[in-house]
């Protein structure tokens, strides 16, 4: 699959904004019959356009108060230790993002903690302590407006596809 059409913009535009509907749900939604709709799923994940489902959780609700964002220097920028860097925070539960940033910084986390005593036991135990650091800056989320967003399809359905 190299390209998309309608159909298939219309299926990821839908799963984003529900993924547990049933096949004949979308594909009703879709404008598809249930047996085309679910061959179009199928392929969409086969080709890596989909490239999971999960349920997104409030983490206020499951005790979570604390979102940080973390930028790391790095002590040395070769390969091998920025791999070693990348493998060891890979394996960080309380890491729920991490970037490759430019400019200022190697590498910007997001940081999920109880509170900010939690927060701060976690940076002196497990962040200073991850191979090749030098520094790290922290900003706290003070409120979230916008989080787990559906990603924009508009510019395919213009461009043609990717």
């Amino acid at each position: 699959m190299t390209t998309l059409d309608k159909f298939d913009l219309a299926i990821l535009h839908e799963l984003q904004a529900d993924g547990r509907l049933t096949n004949a749900e979308l594909a009703n939604r879709v404008g598809l019959s249930a047996a085309p709709c679910w061959r179009r799923v199928r392929a969409l994940e086969e080709a890596g356009f989909i490239i999971g489902y999960r349920a997104v959780l409030d983490r206020q609700k499951i005790g979570l108060g604390a979102l940080a964002f973390v930028r790391l220097d790095a002590e040395r920028n070769t390969g091998d230790a920025l791999a070693a860097m990348e493998k060891a925070i890979q394996h960080i539960p309380e890491v729920i993002a991490c970037h490759y940033i430019s400019g200022s910084g190697t590498f910007e986390l997001q940081v999920v903690c109880a509170d900010l005593t939690e927060f701060s036991r976690f940076a002196r135990e497990v962040l200073i302590n991850l191979p090749n650091v030098k520094d790290l800056h922290t900003s706290f989320s003070l409120g979230e407006v916008k989080a787990g967003g559906a990603l924009p399809l508009g510019h395919l359905a213009s461009a043609g596809s990717p």
